[in-house]
């Protein structure tokens, strides 16, 4: 057990970021796994715990979150009658095979290659944010037939890849096709649901190698689970709210920059 003058710091450290995700989740629908990776990254390597599946395990950690958090937000967003579940019924079992596949691909791949995938998405992500206009459109309408049953997986296996719900990549390809961005969001955190489910119950029983940290369960360690999540209960609905209220261009700018700066850091250490 870590000395508490090194535990106590970094359990705060997880509670903000976990009340970050939560806002964040609601808001900008890009999912708060995109910051709870990095972050459990971090907490895990500076408690001395940097095997070789330590990225596994900050992937599947934040995916056991998003269960919680994404139930939560697609309540708050149903509040306000925005989450097109015709959408979700369509591209559900397609979202559900990719995410099973990412996770078998996830713990075939070593730790430092996981984290190289997630940084290089995270970069693609950050530029999309900073560059994309509201009017951008590619057609009017989701994609249907053969398009859905490629573009579904994809969104599943990439998401599942990252540790992160469907929003990064939802929310653009829901837009870009005509629907409205607070309805994108909303349907978004449908979509984080149907991508984690899957992948935990594989983390779950998925055989597991090297050093973990402490009451870790295959591959999700429960006590960084149990600090988020209670978190993200609390401000998932506020970050619902403030979607719904406020024109959130702004800040998607800001937290592009930070995402960008956040993935450099991380390709740092890969290559460094």
């Amino acid at each position: 057990m870590p000395d508490l003058s090194v535990l106590l710091p970094l359990v705060a450290f997880l509670m903000a970021i976990g009340a970050f995700a939560g806002v964040l989740a609601g808001l900008l629908g890009v999912g708060g796994g995109i910051v709870l990776v990095p972050a459990f990254y971090y907490v895990f390597h500076a408690l001395g715990y940097d095997g070789s599946n330590i990225m596994q395990v900050c992937v599947a950690t934040s995916l056991a979150t998003i269960i919680v958090t994404s139930l939560r937000s697609v309540r708050s967003h149903q509040k306000k009658g925005a989450v097109e579940f015709d959408i979700l019924k369509g591209w559900g079992p397609g979202i559900a095979i990719g995410a099973s596949i990412g996770s078998l691909t996830a713990t075939q791949l070593r730790s430092e290659t996981l984290t190289a995938v997630f940084a290089g998405l995270a970069l693609l992500v950050a530029v999309y944010m900073a560059v994309s206009r509201p009017h951008w459109r590619i057609a009017d309408e989701m994609p249907k037939g053969w398009r859905r049953y490629l573009y579904s997986p994809g969104v599943g296996f990439l998401s599942v890849l990252m540790g992160i719900g469907g929003g990064s990549f939802g929310v653009p390809l829901m837009t870009l096709h005509g629907i409205a961005i607070h309805r994108a969001v909303a349907t978004a955190a449908g979509f984080g649901v149907l991508i984690a489910v899957p992948a935990v119950l594989l983390f779950l029983v998925l055989p597991a190698e090297g050093l973990r940290p402490p009451l870790t369960v295959g591959l999700i360690n429960l006590p960084a689970f149990v600090v988020i999540v209670a978190m993200t209960l609390m401000t998932a609905p506020l970050g619902a709210r403030l979607a719904h209220s406020m024109n959130p261009a702004p800040l998607k700018r800001a937290f592009a920059v930070f995402l960008f700066l956040v993935a450099v850091n991380m390709l740092r250490k890969v290559f460094g």
